[in-house]
């Protein structure tokens, strides 16, 4: 058993210290990532030693075998309510899917619901109305303590969970997290958007049809694939869609690319579900693309890049996506946001502190729009990132010249123009061993790829600004994945400028394949 952090042992107490004030529904706020089955492990152990029966409910298979885990853990003895596994009413502490609970014990009454003085909710943004209020309301209405768990303590629409719960219990900050060095910082790049302009908002969010339609457009989906390559080739990485079907089309565009990737969605089998994760744990699998499936109720430490292909105006889903990419790992030092969705100049960073209020009127967006104003967000010049207002940038140490201090909202994302200022700092950088390796690398893959000679001088001069003669004799060597991921990109990118470009019929009989362009 892993030993609780100092913040965890704060936060129990502080939960109970509520608890004994006379508060009877506490809900916990801490951060994706921070450990919150953890706490809930060691609120039920110490409910156990008291002799009280408890119920932990959650909205996902995937968030019942997480905490049945950290029971095990313990060595603390359970029951599982929930389709697929095989009942056992006798233990003390019940883990129940929300759903399964709610159909057995209110709509079909074929079970009795189990006895409870303590009652955890994971997830406890989503279970506001509907099934997880009914049962939630039954056990209040039987005198037992409701404590929430949370990261987001708040609807979709900003409004605060004050019609179910009685206390907000605040624990550390995403940036208290971070500093600590249980997070990892986020980097983050604005990139390519769709236009929302008009789109439906029904809820406090875009309608998922509505934006759907704006987002599945093949130079948006080429976008996302040609910026990952650049930035991030290499990590794995979770891409939230917008809707199934963009989902799938960005999920082929990555296997065009030769990149390992797979599509889950609300309705994939629960089998290929597993068999997903599987090839995600054992790295065969590198992007997973995802439609409402990603947002809570998945621990993949791995991960450190987040795509963000689907624009939202909801505080919640949007620092719930990020959050999956936060967690630490060896050899892992930080996670690159690439957002395609407007997302950061709609509801900031990850780590701005939040005037989270259990207020079931107010939105928190209201609140957020009465603060003082933070620093603009502004873009680099140089690499593309995103940050607040400051002399240099925090990625590439470029100052922040008057052309560059613009907010995002005046960016257009001008992808080749952030790239080509991104190369002149790239060739301050390499020494002469480094281009000769590279140029190597070009050769290699150029006679590989059955492409002239001059192939590989184009491209070293494309990149790096002049053509190869002190290096031109440099040995052949198998080209890296950065460089496969760089010419990956290249090729994109050509392909999108003909695309848009169309050159006029060639003769009959001449032929141009774009692979000896790319």
């Amino acid at each position: 058993m892993t030993e609780l952090r100092d913040y965890q042992h704060r936060a129990i107490h502080d939960v109970r210290e509520t608890v004994s004030s006379g508060h009877r529904a506490p809900l916990l706020v801490a951060p994706t990532g921070s450990g919150k089955t953890a706490i809930a492990g060691e609120i039920i152990r110490r409910a156990r030693e008291r002799c009280q029966p408890v119920l932990f409910l959650a909205p996902r298979r995937e968030l019942v075998y997480q905490v049945c885990e950290r029971l095990d853990s313990l060595a603390l003895m359970y029951g599982i309510l929930m389709a697929g596994e095989a009942p056992s009413l006798l233990p003390s502490i019940q883990v129940a899917s929300i759903d399964t609970l709610h159909a057995r014990a209110v709509q079909r009454e074929k079970i009795a619901m189990p006895k409870a003085s303590v009652v955890m909710v994971d997830e406890a943004h989503i279970g506001i109305g509907g099934a997880a209020q009914a049962i939630i309301d039954h056990y209040k209405a039987q005198g037992a303590v409701v404590i929430g768990l949370t990261a987001t303590p708040a609807r979709t629409d900003g409004r605060g969970l004050g019609m179910v719960y009685d206390a907000l219990v605040q624990g550390p900050s995403v940036a208290e997290l971070t500093a600590q060095g249980y997070l990892v910082p986020a980097r983050y790049f604005s990139g390519m958007q769709p236009d929302t302009e008009g789109v439906k908002v029904q809820g406090g969010d875009y309608v998922q049809k509505d934006l759907a339609d704006r987002t599945d457009d093949p130079v948006l989906i080429g976008g996302v694939v040609e910026n990952w390559l650049r930035l991030a080739g290499g990590r794995q990485t979770f891409v939230f869609a917008a809707g199934v079907a963009h989902s799938r089309h960005l999920c082929d565009e990555f296997r065009r690319h030769g990149i390992a990737a797979d599509h889950i969605d609300g309705q994939t089998p629960i089998e290929e579900r597993r068999a997903i994760h599987g090839r995600l744990r054992s790295g065969e699998t590198q992007v997973v693309c995802n439609c409402q499936v990603y947002t809570y109720g998945v621990d993949y430490p791995p991960v450190s890049c987040i795509v963000l292909a689907c624009p939202t105006k909801s505080i919640t889903k949007y620092l719930q996506m990020v959050g999956r990419g936060l967690r630490t790992y060896p050899g892992k030092t930080d996670c690159l946001v690439l957002d395609h969705a407007g997302a950061i100049q709609e509801v900031g960073f990850a780590d701005d502190d939040q005037p989270w209020s259990l207020d079931g009127r107010g939105k928190i967006q209201e609140r957020k729009a009465q603060e003082p104003k933070e620093p603009k967000e502004l873009t680099c010049g140089e690499c593309g990132e995103v940050f607040r207002a400051r002399g240099e940038c925090p990625n590439c140490g470029a100052e922040m010249k008057a052309e560059y201090r613009k907010a995002i909202k005046e960016r257009d994302a001008e992808l080749a123009e952030i790239e080509r200022k991104a190369k002149d700092r790239e060739r301050r950088q390499w020494g002469e061993a480094d281009k000769a390796e590279f140029f190597g690398m070009l050769k290699h893959y150029a006679r590989s790829k059955g492409y002239k000679a001059g192939w590989a001088v184009k491209k070293y001069e494309v990149r790096m600004g002049a053509l190869p003669w002190p290096v031109y004799d440099a040995p052949e060597q198998e080209p890296d994945e950065a460089t496969r991921n760089w010419i990956k990109s290249q090729q994109i990118a050509w392909a999108k400028r003909k695309e848009s470009n169309p050159a006029p019929s060639a003769p009959q009989g001449s032929r141009h394949g774009w692979t000896n362009h790319g």
